[in-house]
Parts: C-alpha cells; structure tokens; sequence
C-alpha cells in the first residue's frame, strides 16, 4: 500500500507537469495560429463572453470538486448525488446566461455577443456532467486519464477552431473551439470514469459537502473578481476590439505563467509545511524559493519585455501591433508578481488562511485603484496599472506577513533587488540589441536579442553576489526534491 502511494504520487507528479506543459504549448500554437486568421474584434467578443462564463462557473463547481476529493470517504450514493447537483447547477446557469445575453449584448453594444453567449451556455450543461467524473478521477490519482482528457480536448477544439476559421467562420470559430473542448473533455472524462450515475436519493446526505464547497465561493468569486477587473474595464471603456489586443498579450504572457505556477505550488506546499517549525530551514526555504522564482521567471519575462516587438510579430503577426507595449508591461508585471508569490506559500503552509483572505481584500483594492487610475491613459495605461499594483502589494505584503509570523525581511527584499537588477540588464540589453537589427526582420531580432540578455547574465555570474544566488539556488533545489523524497517516506510510513 505504502509502495503504491509513493509510486503514483511521483507518476501523478511526472503526468502533472507533462500535462501542463502540453496545455501550454497548445494554447501557445493556439494564439500563434488563430491570432493570423481572426481579429482583435473576434478575441474581444470571446473576452467579455468569458467574463460571464467565468462567473458562472464558479457557481456551477459550487466548490463540490473540492469537497469531493477531500472528503475522507464518499460512498457512491453521495457521489451520485453531487453529480446530479452539479448537472443542475449547469443546467440553471445555461438558462440564465442564455435569458441574459440580450441585456449584455445591448449593454456592450456589441449585437454579436448576443449570439455567442447563448451557444456557450451549452459549456455550463457539458461541465456540469463532466465535474464529479473528474473529481472521482482526483480520488482514484488516476493523473493518467485527466492528462489524457485536458491534452486531447485541448488539441481536438484547437483543429476545429483553425478549420472552422480558415472556412470564414470569423469569431464563431472561437465559439466552437470552447464547446468542442467542453464535449471532447466530457466524453473522456465519461469513458474514463467507468460508473454510471444513479437517481438522487436522500437515503445518502450531501449537506456537510455542500456547505464545506459553499465556503468555497466566496473567496473563488473574489479572487476571479480581482483578475477580471481589468478585462471588464477595457470592454466598458474601449470596446471588443481593443480588448482583443489586450487579451492577446495577456494569453502570451500571464495565462501561462499562471499554469507554470501551479504545479510548482503543489511541490512546495507540502515542503514548507513540514520545515515550518525549524525556523533556521523554514527560513533558508522561503528565500531560496523566491530567487528561485525571481531567476527562473524574471529574467525570460524581462527578455520578452525588452523583445517585446519581434515577439508579437512571431507570435501574433503584423495585425496585433498595437499589443506590443501592452506586452512590455505584463511581464514586467509577472515578473513581479511572482517575486510575491513566495508569500502565498508562506500563508498556506502556516495555516494563515483568514490572514490571507484579509491581504487579498487589500492587493485587490490596490490593484483596483491602479487600473482605474491607468485607464485615464489609454488601453496601455490599463496595463501600466496592472504592472503597478504588483510593484505596490509585493513588499506590502512582506510587511504584513512579517507581523504576523517569523520572515527573513531583509534577506527577501535584497534577493528581489538583485534578481530585479540583473533582469533588467538582461531586458535592456536585448532591448537595445533587437533595435539594432530591425531592418532583418523578426526573427533575427529575437536570435540577437536573447543572445545580447544571456550574455548579460553569464557576466552577471562573475559577481560574488549572483553567485552566492546561484550556489542558493541550486542547494534549494536540491533540498526540495530531498524533502518531498522524505515526505514520501514519511506517508509510507504512516500508512
């Protein structure tokens, strides 16, 4: 039993980040492809459809995937009953996001949406069936079958889209490239799960599980709040065209930092948990993680910054210009909010979850002030505020935990400096390398640039400072993949 645990929680781990890294690059060839078929306009309508369908699904989870993997047993009538309860839930949201796409279309003035809105209702119905096959799957570690089914809805919706929009189909061909992922994700899902739902009975209560997802809602709505303010605000402000560039840049940026993100919280997590009372390793951990984010992370995001326009005309083509400063400003913008997230490790693996809720009240109100305050400039002062908000909550947000448990202030407001120092000179110089070859195009720029910003970091390596980082970095690494060995070892044993 023991053997069997550590052995599928290291291939659930290898399927996890293969997975992820597939997901990526499809969505990468996804942006590269369709971005030379369709239009800003065609991605804008697609945005501000899924702000709502976002909403929505939270409600439609209700956190009952949650609830379902953490419950310490659920019998098949309970489970039967969550499935039903899902399905409902997505049935009423199709309903009521389809009553709603004639108010939202008239409220946008953007006639299109209406449409749009009322063919992906159907997404609510499809994840509604699809939510407790994939939280048995969770239950059963059967990371197999899921990296299967994210991989090949992923690809299948990607074929369709490009066919559909290479036949003229226009913003429709992003309509059915969320509804084919929606129902190829479902008939995997389905095939994988093997049962079959029976009727609801009360004979099996859910109640305790639906209350634990409840709890749930509030701070997913909150958080989904805070990262789509800025989206809403482009679409209310400028329009379904601008939005289009704005997401764009985004989609090459922050969704794939984000999911990069993931699995690396799901290693470090459990790490920090288990040092947190050796305040000596506790400590060593918190600052080796954060250069190991800030090198890892900062210096790619700060050579996109500096090539920022070879970039978008690789990625995007010649149409999407007007995404180049926008660009420039979320990696700066990633670049720092993932020097912070250190912090949410820290939270977490302390158990400081109503102190977290509290700090994301305050980051969201800063980040709330910022884009406000930047759409006074323009589409690009949105994303100049975007980038700021970070720049501010970061070393608020070292304070505050500082207040609350026992941090290495210092140590990570100097680490941040110097990783900050040594991206931007990599950024700057790619920068400045990419524009002296402008005339040989694209793809020389970015072949000079990166070269020009490696450069810059192989010479940063020869100060004493960069490699005291380096010699950090590289035992941090070492000693997490030692510690989740002995955590293996541990679980073993307690089984």
């Amino acid at each position: 039993m023991a053997d069997s645990l550590a052995h599928s929680a290291a291939r659930g781990a290898l399927f996890t980040l293969g997975a992820q890294l597939a997901r990526i690059l499809l969505q990468l060839l996804s942006v590269v492809v369709l971005a030379r078929l369709l239009t800003p306009y065609d991605y804008g309508l697609l945005a501000i459809a899924l702000v709502v369908i976002g909403v929505g699904e939270i409600f439609r989870d209700f956190g009952l995937t949650s609830a379902s993997v953490q419950a310490p047993h659920l019998s098949h009538g309970q489970r039967d009953n969550l499935f039903w309860i899902n399905t409902a839930l997505g049935v009423v949201l199709a309903a009521i996001v389809f009553g709603l796409s004639w108010p939202l279309a008239a409220m946008t003035q953007q006639p299109e949406l209406r449409g749009m809105m009322q063919v992906l209702s159907v997404v609510f119905v499809m994840n509604g069936l699809a939510t407790q096959y994939r939280a048995q799957l969770m239950r059963e570690l059967r990371f197999r079958a899921m990296a299967v089914a994210d991989i090949l809805s992923a690809l299948v919706a990607l074929a369709v889209a490009v066919a559909t929009a290479l036949l003229g189909a226009g913003y429709w061909a992003l309509a059915a490239q969320q509804l084919t992922a929606a129902f190829v994700l479902l008939a995997v899902l389905v095939g994988s799960g093997r049962w079959l739902p029976r009727l609801f009975s009360r004979r099996h209560p859910t109640a305790g599980l639906v209350r634990f997802g409840s709890h749930l809602v509030a701070t997913n709505l909150l958080t989904y709040a805070s990262s789509q303010i800025d989206t809403v605000l482009v679409a209310a402000k400028f329009g379904a065209a601008p939005l289009g560039l704005y997401n764009r840049a985004y989609q090459l940026v922050m969704t794939p930092l984000a999911q990069v993100r993931s699995p690396i919280t799901n290693v470090a997590l459990p790490v920090f948990s288990r040092v947190q009372k050796d305040h000596k390793r506790f400590d060593g951990f918190v600052t080796g993680g954060q250069l190991a984010l800030g090198y890892t992370f900062g210096i790619p995001l700060l050579l996109v910054c500096g090539m920022a326009e070879p970039v978008v005309g690789l990625m995007l083509g010649p149409q999407w210009e007007g995404a180049v400063p926008i660009l420039r400003f979320f990696a700066i913008a990633g670049t720092l909010t993932t020097l912070s997230f250190v912090g949410y490790w820290v939270y977490v693996s302390r158990g400081l979850s109503r102190e977290l809720f509290r700090y994301t009240l305050v980051s969201t109100a800063i980040k709330v002030v910022c884009i406000v305050g930047g759409s006074f400039f323009g589409l690009v002062g949105i994303a100049a505020g975007f980038a700021l908000a970070p720049a501010i909550a970061w070393p608020v947000s070292i304070f505050w935990l500082s207040r609350l448990t026992p941090l290495p202030v210092a140590a990570l407001y100097s680490g941040a400096v110097r990783v900050l120092v040594v991206a931007s000179a990599a950024g700057a110089a790619s920068w400045g390398a990419a524009a002296a070859v402008v005339p040989h195009g694209d793809l020389v720029q970015l072949g000079v640039g990166l070269a020009a910003g490696l450069a810059v970091v192989g010479l940063a390596l020869l100060t004493p400072p960069i490699r005291r980082d380096a010699r950090t970095l590289t035992s941090f690494v070492r000693l997490m993949v030692k510690r989740e060995r002995r955590i293996l070892q541990d679980e073993e044993g307690d089984e």
